[in-house]
């Protein structure tokens, strides 16, 4: 690596950055692995379009409980120790995939092995609520603001490197074998545990004593009093996380409906599916350097336009590639040239909207407030993944692909001009 890259760093950030780097690595491996996940639930194991919807919302749904596992964080004296038992419990369960069958007539209509595959995930998914705000906390707590952006642009940009590897091998490999996953995400599970107890070497002091007062229930409460009442303080916070729920429904409503577009429509393979992947993380790994220094400078209300946009643009594209003529087989993978297109969109998308999703929050909030309003942020998250994964289902059932890609088009629209407002009419409050 660039030795500029540990430039102006003291030792407290260089050690930490280091760990951050080696999580990040093994992080990417395990989110390279779940990208293909809903291709390997609707092609392998033959699930339903209302279980897929429900694989997705998994992820989402997970997030619901982030108000009461901030305020555990809160509690914690020894958050290190919370986090990797948390890390522990949510990751084990892939280890039972080793007993999947390798049999496609055990897989029929509403099979066991599709609601255990459910659960799996969704376990796995409640890693989120503890693990991303403690990212959020850790590094906060350890990177100066100038650096912040910078460094965490180089990780995720490694982790993206790793993505790109492990889908081009597990789409080869699930192409040769549709049941690879039952050894491959074991591993994978047991590997991400041994990242978080490394990325939990990082240094944390607490600055302040927490005020613990009532049980957890009742703290809970307080602490929903808290979203509410930071939402209702910070006005350019609230216009943010609106833009970010009108954007929300769009992502969240066409992501099943897409995978289902793959599989129906352009009728693409795994390796096929992969290589559209690999496409836009390439585009994400070269622009992600750029956009990381980019965020620290501009308002998050401003900067989030662009992603919002770029997603339409993903979907439009994604719509016409049923009526491309222009459709290349190259070893044996399916290129076609308006699925190329809205790929190159995806990246775009994917490098903004990751530095914005992931710490646009904390722009608006001091130091220490930095993992409420991440907690908030993943609240919120959860309150759209309820519903709309399932209402893009319903919306595609009914009057189909068309309808659906258009309906998630015109709420990034909204959302695009809603922080196009905000930013021109508030200013930014951290009261």
């Amino acid at each position: 690596m660039n030795l500029r890259v540990f430039k102006g760093l003291n030792q407290t950030e260089l050690k930490s950055f280091k760990l951050h780097l080696i999580f990040s690595t093994i992080d990417g491996l395990i989110r390279g692995a779940l990208i293909l996940n809903e291709f390997v639930f609707i092609k392998s194991l033959n699930g339903s379009s209302y279980q897929l919807s429900f694989l997705f919302q998994a992820s989402v749904i997970a997030l619901s409980f982030s108000i009461i596992f901030n305020e555990i964080i809160f509690r914690s004296k020894n958050k290190r120790r919370l986090i990797r038992k948390a890390g522990i419990l949510t990751h084990l369960p892939m280890l039972v995939l080793i007993f999947f069958p390798r049999n496609p007539e055990l897989y029929s209509v509403d099979s066991i092995y599709h609601y255990i595959f459910l659960f799996i995930f969704f376990t796995y998914y409640l890693s989120y609520p503890i693990i991303l705000p403690a990212i959020s906390l850790f590094l906060k707590n350890v990177y100066s603001i100038n650096n912040f952006g910078r460094l965490y642009s180089i990780s995720t940009s490694v982790r993206q490197v790793l993505q790109m590897l492990i889908i081009f091998l597990f789409g080869w490999l699930l192409d040769m074998d549709n049941y690879a996953f039952t050894y491959v995400m074991p591993v994978l599970g047991l590997l991400g545990i041994v990242s978080i107890f490394i990325f939990t070497k990082i240094e944390y002091l607490q600055k302040t004593v927490p005020e613990i007062a009532g049980g957890i229930i009742t703290s809970s409460i307080n602490s929903f009093k808290k979203l509410f009442k930071i939402l209702k303080t910070n006005k350019a916070y609230f216009d943010y996380e609106v833009g970010f729920m009108l954007y929300g429904f769009s992502f969240m409503s066409t992501k099943a409906v897409i995978i289902i577009f793959y599989y129906e429509v352009l009728f693409l393979n795994y390796s096929s599916v992969a290589f559209y992947q690999n496409v836009y993380i390439v585009i994400t790994i070269l622009l992600l350097p750029f956009f990381g220094k980019l965020i620290g400078k501009v308002d998050p209300r401003k900067f989030t336009i662009l992603p919002f946009l770029a997603f339409g643009g993903y979907i439009l594209f994604i719509a016409i590639s049923k009526y491309d003529p222009l459709i290349i087989e190259i070893w044996n993978i399916k290129v076609y040239l308006s699925l190329f297109i809205s790929t190159v969109f995806f990246g775009l998308f994917f490098s903004t909207i990751t530095l914005s999703w992931n710490i646009g929050s904390s722009y608006f909030a001091s130091n220490e407030e930095a993992g409420d309003y991440q907690s908030v942020h993943l609240f919120l998250t959860s309150v759209r993944g309820w519903l709309a994964p399932v209402i893009g289902i319903v919306i595609y059932e009914w009057f189909g692909f068309n309808w659906t890609f258009a309906i998630a088009i015109i709420m990034l629209i909204i959302a695009s001009s809603y922080m196009k407002w905000s930013y021109k009419n508030r200013g930014v409050s951290k009261d």
